[in-house]
């Protein structure tokens, strides 16, 4: 079998060309040395055959970097980690937030704010620095390929005009009001021409190019707690109560009490803990 023949199918049922290089970035992203990211790279090319699923490729490469070097293989897994925080887990709103304080910015989460039309909304996030005030929505996707579509672009435009037209953001004129669309998947090609070109700031997967929520999530290392091999769903409930939902939380925590005081076992939290020390050591 030629390279040439090889293909994959991903997320959105495409048929695309298996990419060896693809694979091997996406290790050196992870932090896997050159030398293994080649490996895996070259195994997974042999072990290939047409028709692979993405997900199966995404899947072996988590093991295969296990078996190598752990912490790379534990950021591997971001993405699925942040399909971890939906409706059952820890809102992508808080998480969202989270990143935008660690940005600098003042941030009311889940605010009822009045429109000029219609009596008031409910505003994901209100985001706010020393320049600017943005009004945000965030659009979290579970399901694997999901997109945020034009359709979503225009109806949070719509919202921000009515609002922006109020009287709710009259007292800080000196300041620009500007409308933040946030997902964890990725923009389809129209909702992102649509929101260049009426100005309203995107932040999704890989969006703005290299500068995306990933690159954010790395930059100021604000991993989500169910980046960890250890999580488990059942724990959701006692760690939203806690107010925890970062990885770095569990680094300055005292598992006995913490056990004590919540029932989880004590060798769950201590495996938690143990997990992210590897992952920000």
């Amino acid at each position: 079998m030629t390279k040439k023949s090889l293909y994959v199918i991903n997320s959105e049922s495409e048929k695309k060309p298996f990419s060896f290089w693809k694979i091997y970035r996406s290790a050196r992203r992870a932090g896997a040395s050159k030398d293994i990211a080649q490996q895996i790279a070259s195994t997974i090319q042999q072990e290939a055959f047409p028709g692979i699923k993405t997900a199966d490729i995404f899947k072996r490469v988590r093991e295969l970097l296990a078996k190598e070097e752990i912490k790379p293989a534990l950021k591997f897994s971001l993405k699925q980690a942040i399909k971890k925080l939906g409706p059952t887990g820890f809102p992508f709103e808080k998480y969202i937030g989270e990143i935008l304080s660690r940005m600098g910015y003042k941030v009311k989460l889940n605010q009822q704010i009045p429109g000029y039309c219609c009596r008031f909304y409910e505003i994901d996030f209100v985001a706010e620095n020393d320049r600017c005030i943005y009004v945000g929505e965030c659009k979290f996707r579970h399901l694997q390929g999901g997109k945020v579509h034009s359709d979503v672009a225009l109806s949070n435009y719509a919202r921000f005009l009515d609002i922006k037209k109020g009287n709710y953001f009259s007292k800080p004129a000196k300041k620009e009001i500007k409308s933040f669309l946030v997902t964890n998947a990725k923009f389809t090609s129209k909702a992102i021409d649509y929101s260049s070109c009426v100005g309203v700031r995107l932040l999704g997967w890989n969006y703005p190019k290299n500068k995306g929520l990933e690159y954010l999530i790395e930059t100021y290392h604000l991993y989500p707690i169910t980046i960890l091999p250890s999580w488990r769903q059942v724990f959701a409930e006692v760690f939203v109560r806690k107010k925890m939902m970062l990885a770095e939380d569990l680094l300055r925590l005292d598992v006995r009490r913490f056990s004590k005081k919540t029932g989880l076992p004590l060798n769950k939290i201590k495996k938690l803990q143990e997990e992210a020390q590897i992952l920000f050591s």
